[in-house]
């Protein structure tokens, strides 16, 4: 883990003031549970749009409203920025963040690939400043509990995982972000992602990737199928736009198996079986959720560290490389991409 001595200032502050940058459907949970977290302060909001800026501020009592991405990263009050515009802007964001010396909580996909991916963290690296992927899932205190049962065998040795990530979007706009190829639209990057954490968060880096895609009329995939093969075990993955699923998964290792309860990726319970016993148990989030992250960031930032034990810079490039190869097996590709 990477630290630096410049960051121990945020020792002394109080608070951490935060900038949210794209302030679509997301950003609004953002900042609903930034409000949870006692030592956040939402500094500044900004959008191409001023009123919408000045709309978003006024619901959450942000100090600064601006019409441009760049007032923001120059204000001087903010020290993490939150980036929640669409996948093709957060490479481009996040880099200007990153050189006017902000920390960066970026929105996943950090990148739309590995290249991209590869840039933001040397970026961060030579600037010394914290960038993690907002992959919240990650920080959900159940998923949390349930990684630390797998590691310690409760279950025994891993042979199968399952996990699904869908919704019925078919309705949707063309031009809109998830059926826009020039948006990186499709479920791979906004939805399936998910199962592929899960997956990778259990058993690692899969040996090898069987992938197939269905595609709409606009050329943005809509169903994709994964397995992926690991020396011991098989995880089946799916994520798609063309029906709803009740997104609960499981996780079965020889002696018992474990079941995340719907939706999974920001479940407040899991089953344990064993035996033919079923015990369940719950373990609360905070708000929708998102705290969590939050308070992994401001952990991480008053600790002078460049980036998260739970989630780090390596772990987010293993996963944009996983995407990449099912990408490359089933023919999803995004115009001018770069």
């Amino acid at each position: 883990m990477i630290n630096f001595d410049k960051f121990q200032i945020a020792k002394m502050k109080d608070t951490i003031g935060w900038g949210i940058v794209g302030l679509g459907n997301i950003a609004h949970s953002f900042a609903r549970d930034l409000k949870l977290v006692p030592d956040a302060r939402l500094v500044a909001v900004a959008s191409r749009s001023l009123s919408k800026a000045e709309e978003f501020g006024s619901q959450f009592g942000s100090v600064y409203h601006f019409g441009s991405y760049q007032e923001l990263f120059d204000c001087p009050e903010v020290d993490v920025v939150y980036i929640a515009v669409p996948h093709t802007l957060h490479a481009q964001l996040t880099m200007m963040a990153i050189h006017k010396g902000k920390h960066v909580l970026c929105e996943k996909p950090m990148g739309i690939n590995s290249a991209q991916v590869e840039k933001m963290v040397a970026a961060a690296k030579a600037n010394k400043v914290f960038l993690m992927e907002a992959l919240w899932s990650r920080f959900n205190p159940c998923l949390r509990k349930v990684k630390q049962l797998v590691d310690d065998g409760a279950i025994g040795a891993l042979g199968y995982l399952q996990a699904d990530f869908a919704f019925y979007a078919l309705d949707r706009s063309e031009e809109g972000r998830i059926l826009n190829p020039a948006l990186a639209g499709g479920s791979l990057l906004d939805i399936g992602i998910y199962p592929i954490f899960l997956a990778y968060l259990m058993l690692g880096n899969p040996e090898k990737i069987k992938a197939v895609s269905r595609f709409h009329k606009t050329g943005a995939e809509i169903q994709t199928s994964m397995i992926f093969e690991y020396p011991r075990a098989h995880a089946m993955l799916y994520s798609g736009f063309t029906c709803r699923s009740e997104m609960k998964a499981e996780i079965s290792g020889s002696h018992g198996s474990i079941y995340l309860h719907p939706r999974w990726h920001e479940t407040q319970g899991y089953s344990i079986e064993k035996e033919g016993n079923i015990q369940q148990v719950d373990v609360p989030k905070t708000g929708k959720g998102y705290a969590h992250e939050i308070d992994e960031v401001h952990a991480c930032l008053r600790a002078g560290n460049i980036e998260s034990e739970l989630w780090s810079l390596n772990n987010s490039m293993d996963l944009i490389r996983i995407m990449d190869a099912i990408r490359r097996q089933t023919g999803i590709v995004f115009p001018g991409e770069g």
